[in-house]
């Protein structure tokens, strides 16, 4: 789609800060108003929609396509929504450490066990952790807690939980996040620590490079996003 407006305006509202171009309000794909929950959220929308050039591209609106989830995934069918994310309770990334390597295996726990040790406090939760990559059950008691901890996000907070989550295996750092209990960047160094530590040892390969910046990137606007509500 071309680029057909002049100027873009944050606009309130009962349901929310919208955004509209040239007087007319920013519809979602499924054509529900685009009202989102802080003026933050709806200045930083409005700076990607006047930064537009010629043309419209998705991938350069990034907390615009969150926004847009929010609305038209996350509301209409928040149990479907959440529920993927919900299952990260049960093989989250750091209660899984390497079977072999003493080196990584220390970087594992230096970098892992706090984060574990803070769900454990918040939560009032135990984890069980194994070497390897075969399953380990936790307990259903450590389940029940973060699933509801994951429910219990409006659909603002379920939206940016989502890429956290996904991106990097570990539900514990995504909840962290959203407790502004350790930085964005701190929680990107310890879901990465596995593959930036074969890198060390064995190299960079310029294709896990380019996805691991994929990644970043993705991180660090469902970041952003989650910080502007």
């Amino acid at each position: 789609m071309k680029r057909f407006w002049k100027e873009v305006a944050v606009v309130a509202g009962d349901g929310g800060w919208g955004i509209a171009l040239d007087g007319r309000p920013v519809r979602t794909p499924q054509r529900a108003p685009l009202a989102v929950a802080s003026p933050a959220l709806a200045d930083a929308i409005a700076a990607e929609w006047r930064a537009v050039g010629e043309t419209i591209a998705p991938a350069a609106m990034p907390i615009t396509g969150l926004s847009n989830a929010a609305i038209d995934l996350a509301a209409p069918d928040f149990a479907a929504f959440a529920t993927p994310v919900a299952a990260y309770a049960e093989s989250d990334l750091f209660c899984y450490r390497d079977a072999r390597d003493a080196v990584l295996q220390a970087e594992q726990a230096a970098a892992w066990n706090p984060l574990l040790a803070w769900a454990e406090d918040r939560y009032g939760i135990e984890f069980a952790l194994t070497q390897g990559v075969l399953p380990v059950d936790q307990p259903a008691a450590t389940v029940t807690a973060l699933r509801s901890a994951v429910f219990g996000q409006d659909q603002w907070r379920i939206t940016a939980l989502t890429p956290l989550v996904t991106i990097g295996g570990s539900l514990v750092a995504g909840l962290a996040l959203l407790d502004n209990a350790f930085d964005a960047d701190a929680l990107w160094e310890a879901v990465s620590l596995d593959d930036l530590y074969q890198e060390r040892r064995w190299g960079a390969d310029s294709e896990a490079q380019k996805a691991r910046a994929a990644h970043k990137r993705d991180w660090d606007n469902a970041a952003r996003f989650l910080g502007l509500l």
